[in-house]
């Protein structure tokens, strides 16, 4: 599992011109899933982002959670983070889960999020998405599991 985490002011994402899922204050999650992914990737990645202190606390250090500011996380699929472009021009795209096993795994993503407590706004799977994100500092992280 791949998570591209960005920490932003705010983000929405429109599918075929319609707003599915906005946050305000929070994180962006791009998912990418893999063969091997099951059950617990997807519980170690909720918790780990969900606690990672990557907010300014009053002194302007990144000191403070999600749950601390009570920020909220917009994921979006995406298949293309498990991409390998090392040989040729075109991408390879078979260390990505197929569609049927993706989705149900990151339907289980979104749950264990907000299991953890966290508001979650999400796109629509398998879908184009216009996604649309306002950096906050800018902060990004790659976390994988």
């Amino acid at each position: 599992m791949r998570v591209v985490l960005q920490r932003v002011a705010r983000a929405s994402v429109k599918v075929e011109g319609r707003v599915t899922g906005a946050i305000g204050p929070g994180f962006l999650a791009l998912v990418g899933l893999t063969h091997t992914d099951g059950e617990a990737q997807i519980q170690w990645m909720a918790k780990k982002i969900v606690s990672l202190r990557l907010f300014r606390d009053e002194d302007g250090r990144m000191n403070r959670s999600l749950e601390d500011v009570g920020g909220r996380i917009l994921a979006v699929s995406q298949f293309t983070l498990y991409g390998d472009a090392v040989k040729g021009r075109r991408p390879s795209f078979v260390s990505a889960a197929p569609p049927e096993k993706a989705a149900p795994l990151f339907d289980l993503f979104v749950e264990a999020l907000r299991r953890e407590g966290v508001a979650v706004a999400t796109g629509v799977f398998g879908a184009t998405m216009d996604v649309e994100l306002v950096n906050d500092g800018p902060v990004t992280l790659i976390l994988e599991r």
